[in-house]
């Protein structure tokens, strides 16, 4: 066999792993990985403004591809500029390889320059973190970082490489197929249980699908769209779960939980079979647990055994890829008799829609502008209101994907991660949906987008505040607006919480930001001007364009269960609460 370093082999690797786009920001110790990569033609290396914006924008790639993201950076600033991101995807099981630099390994424990253990440091938070001390190991250990990174639930791995195996000489061979000892992913379906669970959903006069992220992740979407077809089970999505069937569909819902529509919490609190398939139950769906589907029968499907009754108690669980277990429910389903319940859902959903009224220039207007507009679209968004406005007004389908950072909410996500989507994605139409807060967090990346020549729509729906905090501290804290005004001044007067015109200039002007770094800048005050600045951001097809419009500084997003409440506790506009 034909000798070659650590770092043609790290190449070779990733070439037998299909990576096709490496997101890389170069160091010291990750010098001779980059200098392998030198003149490669098979692999794209993008160069991102900053690790944190590089590992979003490899999330955005991954997630809106179906393929592994890959990355690569240096040791020290490089791996911990990484942390975030790597929580992110991780939460939201997104399929990433993390490769980092590390110092020589007999300069390990003696605090060298830029060393970190990277490994301790992202354990807890990645699926797999593994430094390779070994020349031999290298082509083992990458093989199974893929492999542990895509399949069962999919999540993130970390792989240190010392500088010296980085530079040792050691066999070209790579590895077609590997089996990783104790990590057996379980993806088949129990049949006992799925029969006891049609049982269930048969017997049923008020049943429900609850869909979460982990179907989208399978990419079981037009399954389940036909699985709720054919049984006729009206539909509620988590926000990553959204998508999961069209929600222009008749038997979709909504969004459930804190922010959920109205129908979609009532019907969760008044359902008696409650079929929930890739969803955590986290605390942002569930509002007060103890009130949570109390007269329900409770069905749990998920790829995570972990999962499963640990934050509500399943009835039934099954542990199965989400796919699979809908194919094999396919097989057997039948439709239901359940129009009496259908049709109050329906009521609901007239009675109390989620709607912002037509007046002045509203995120609802945005949104509805972009799914008129847009038919073939990938959509990110930040963390906050505007992503709150974008699950509850943008219409998801097979041709039109969202990605958003979902469990941990991470600000500063969207923008790169449109970057990774744009770069997988070239003839699809890529916007980004972000605050004035949010975009400030990764903004740098205006240059990467620039450089690839990207031509990303960027909406910024600038009212002035943190405005997710401002609206709780609104609402639940007698209006005390403590370090979420964007427009504060050292000169402006303590405990100030009546915005106004007297309120200082904006910092920064983001069209005069746009335009510095070479892309274009549109600002909209007007509804009538929301759909011609969307055109005309879209005939700009080589650089990225940002539309700034000015939204009311207090507008909220309604509805929403005030906290340790339970879902059918709502709170769905300034005076009106229903329950």
């Amino acid at each position: 066999m034909k000798k070659i370093t650590g770092a043609d082999l790290f190449v070779k690797a990733l070439k037998e792993e299909a990576v096709d786009t490496l997101f890389a920001y170069p160091g010291g110790q990750a010098i001779d990985l980059f200098d392998a990569l030198y003149g490669e033609t098979e692999i794209e290396v993008i160069l991102p403004r900053h690790e944190q914006g590089l590992i979003h924008a490899a999330d955005g790639y991954a997630r809106s591809t179906g393929k592994v993201g890959a990355c690569l950076v240096t040791s020290g600033p490089g791996a911990t500029n990484l942390v975030t991101g790597i929580a992110t995807a991780n939460y939201d099981s997104v399929p990433l390889v993390c490769f980092t630099g590390q110092v020589p390994i007999h300069l390990i424990g003696k605090d060298s320059f830029q060393e970190v253990d990277i490994v301790g440091i992202t354990r807890s938070i990645c699926k797999y973190a593994v430094m390779v001390r070994d020349r031999e190991a290298l082509a083992e250990t990458i093989k199974k970082a893929f492999y542990i990174a895509k399949t069962g639930k999919p999540g993130v791995v970390v792989v240190d490489l010392p500088k010296d195996v980085q530079r040792a000489y050691g066999s070209d061979f790579y590895p077609k197929e590997i089996t990783v000892r104790g990590y057996k992913p379980k993806l088949s379906v129990h049949m006992g249980q799925l029969n006891k669970a049609l049982d269930i959903l048969n017997q049923a006069e008020k049943p429900i699908f609850l869909i979460g992220g982990g179907v989208n992740i399978a990419r079981a979407n037009r399954e389940m769209t036909q699985l709720a077809e054919l049984t006729g089970v009206p539909v509620i999505t988590t926000i990553m779960g959204k998508g999961a069937i069209p929600t222009t569909n008749s038997l979709y819902v909504g969004n459930l939980g804190i922010h959920g529509s109205y129908a979609a919490n009532l019907a969760i609190s008044n359902c008696d079979v409650l079929f929930s398939i890739g969803t955590r139950f986290n605390d942002r769906i569930t509002g007060k647990t103890e009130e949570f589907a109390v007269n329900a029968k409770i069905i749990h499907v998920d790829v995570d055994a972990a999962s499963i009754s640990r934050n509500i108690e399943a009835d039934i669980p099954m542990v199965a890829d989400a796919k699979k277990a809908i194919c094999a429910m396919l097989e057997k389903a039948k439709p239901l008799r359940i129009s009496a319940w259908t049709d109050e859902i329906d009521r609901w959903k007239k009675e109390y829609p989620i709607s912002m009224g037509k007046v002045g220039l509203t995120p609802q207007m945005i949104m509805q502008s972009i799914n008129e507009l847009f038919k073939n679209a990938i959509i990110t968004t930040d963390v906050g209101q505007n992503q709150l406005w974008a699950t509850q007004f943008l219409e998801i389908d097979e041709n039109r994907q969202m990605l958003t950072s979902g469990g941990l909410g991470t600000m500063g996500y969207g923008f790169p991660a449109g970057i990774g989507a744009k770069l997988g994605n070239p003839h699809k139409d890529v916007i980004v949906i972000s605050g004035d807060g949010g975009i400030q967090m990764n903004i740098q990346e205006m240059a990467t987008a620039v450089v690839y020549e990207l031509p990303i729509i960027i909406c910024i729906l600038n009212n002035g505040y943190l405005g997710n905090v401002r609206q709780w501290q609104e609402m639940f804290y007698d209006r005390r607006y403590s370090s979420t005004c964007m427009r504060y001044r050292r000169s402006c007067e303590a405990g100030c919480n009546k915005p106004d015109h007297c309120c200082p200039e904006y910092t920064p002007d983001f069209i005069a930001l746009a335009e510095s770094y070479g892309a274009k800048g549109i600002r909209v005050t007007k509804a009538e001007d929301i759909k011609p600045a969307l055109n005309s951001a879209r005939q700009n097809t080589k650089t990225p364009t940002i539309i700034e419009f000015i939204i009311d500084r207090e507008i909220n997003v309604m509805p929403i269960v005030p906290p340790g409440h339970s879902l059918n506790d709502m709170i769905l506009g300034s005076e009106e609460s229903r329950g």
